[in-house]
């Protein structure tokens, strides 16, 4: 199909050219079909439905919502019911060798140790299923928190309901479970980078490189378990031939992390991701890129108000003053509703068990161990962030690389106009302290003074020499 492959985006073409040398013939290996998770059977038609119950060999369930802030009703539906319902397509698939479910490594982030088990809930997801038929949304909100409990939202909530819906319903199923933890850019393949979605530090890289976010309430010692897109990739290709082929006695779950092995902390990610946006600066950027990190949330609501909406503000007045519409209260208002739902993850650090991911390995052969390498053990972080943030620059910005030397100097424009910025204020709040305190004014002609005799002396020294 080669609407899989459309011709007319370069980057989607780069995407894919390592496959088709291999297999030029791929797109006529692929065939997408319509579904909606929200819908019964998820609304596929009679004819798909019969294929896919008589020829599937293997399911890859990576299906779900990722927001924070979605409602319980839509998360459980798409989260929990939707895996429910594919599970029961499964059991009626007779040459089904495996199912792979994706869930995530935070779907029991209450805990600080997890194992590589499933945990129970305190309700059950059957329950929940069938209350969410009849309750109204009023009421839904309401209990949301006291049913998250000690969760931070309803992602991570639901994403363990569907464990749970899993290790229930599995039947007499061949079944896996994956969790990765951050997913980011490609590290290896096809290309280092590559990353075509907001998800994840995605956006958070757009706005720290454009100057929009400049300071954020995170714990800079605080692993950041960033885990690269071809590595969980990689690690779902080898779950699936391994439960496929070892078909093992009970369901084994797979950490796919970082932070056990190769960590990185948050403050470390922040130097290297400013040392990047110097080298190669994102085009027409709002600000000069900056990474303060707090740990105080009243130390943080000052940064907020000072580096954030004080910005965005005085930008808004200057576009009503020009005559445009004012947008960037707006946007910054939703962009620091987004950053306080991630301060939970950015402000602690967990440990994940790896023993099946590491037996996994062992019995992968050498050459198998290199085509499908999700050993992160062997990742440089620096060379990751830089390849990063150029990848963001290139596929999600679709900035060229020769509008670097102009971006460099507009930073260098933003840069002056901070300066100058400040030592107008410094010098407005300086003068109506002195037109206020006798005090000032002393202190202020001393100084004066000061300078003046040091300057007389300088230059009666310079003539004596002369």
């Amino acid at each position: 199909m080669d609407s899989l492959f459309p011709s007319d985006d370069h980057f989607i073409r780069k995407l894919f050219e390592k496959v088709k040398e291999v297999c030029p013939n791929v797109h006529e290996k692929i065939r997408a079909i319509y579904a909606d998770l929200n819908q019964n059977d998820f609304a596929i038609s009679k004819e798909d439905m019969q294929e896919l119950l008589s020829c599937t060999d293997i399911i890859f369930h990576c299906a779900a919502t990722v927001r924070f802030d979605d409602p319980l009703r839509h998360a459980v539906q798409l989260n929990v019911t939707a895996t429910q319902q594919l599970l029961l397509m499964a059991s009626q698939m007779p040459k089904l060798e495996a199912f792979i479910h994706i869930s995530t490594a935070f779907s029991n982030c209450n805990l600080k140790h997890i194992d590589e088990v499933i945990y129970p809930c305190p309700v059950e997801p059957k329950q929940l299923i069938d209350s969410m038929e009849w309750l109204d949304d009023a009421i839904i909100d309401e209990i949301t928190p006291k049913l998250i409990g000690d969760r931070p939202n309803t992602y991570t909530y639901t994403k363990a309901l569907g464990e749970m819906v899993v290790h229930q319903e599995s039947g007499n199923l061949n079944i896996a479970i994956i969790r990765p933890s951050i997913v980011g850019a490609t590290w290896q393949e096809p290309f280092p980078g590559w990353v075509d979605n907001l998800n994840g530090p995605n956006g958070l890289i757009i706005a720290a490189g454009k100057g929009f976010l400049r300071s954020i309430r995170a714990a800079p010692k605080a692993v950041a378990d960033v885990i690269p897109v071809d590595t969980v990739v990689n690690l779902m290709l080898a779950v699936g031939w391994y439960t496929a082929v070892h078909r093992p006695k009970s369901t084994l779950i797979y950490h796919c992390i970082s932070g056990n092995l190769n960590p990185c902390n948050w403050g470390k990610m922040g130097i290297q991701l400013l040392a990047t946006f110097e080298k190669v600066p994102f085009e027409r950027a709002f600000r000069r890129p900056n990474a303060d990190f707090t740990t105080n949330a009243i130390t943080n609501q000052y940064w907020n108000a000072v580096s954030h909406r004080a910005p965005a503000i005085i930008y808004d007045f200057y576009l009503r003053l020009t005559g445009r519409k004012p947008r960037m209260t707006k946007l910054m208002n939703r962009l620091l509703r987004t950053v306080s739902m991630l301060e939970y993850f950015v402000n602690r650090s967990w440990e994940w068990s790896t023993y099946n991911t590491e037996m996994l390995m062992a019995e992968l052969s050498p050459e198998d161990q290199r085509v499908f390498n999700f050993d992160v053990r062997q990742l440089n972080w620096l060379e990751y962030i830089e390849n990063y943030v150029l990848g963001v620059k290139k596929y999600l910005l679709k900035e060229d690389m020769a509008g670097v030397p102009e971006a460099k100097q507009h930073l260098r424009r933003l840069r002056n106009i901070h300066y100058l910025f400040n030592t107008a204020l410094f010098l407005i709040a300086w003068r109506l302290l002195i037109a206020r305190s006798q005090i000032a004014r002393n202190v202020w002609f001393f100084i004066v003074s000061f300078c003046y005799k040091f300057l007389s002396y300088f230059r009666a020294s310079s003539t004596l020499k002369v």
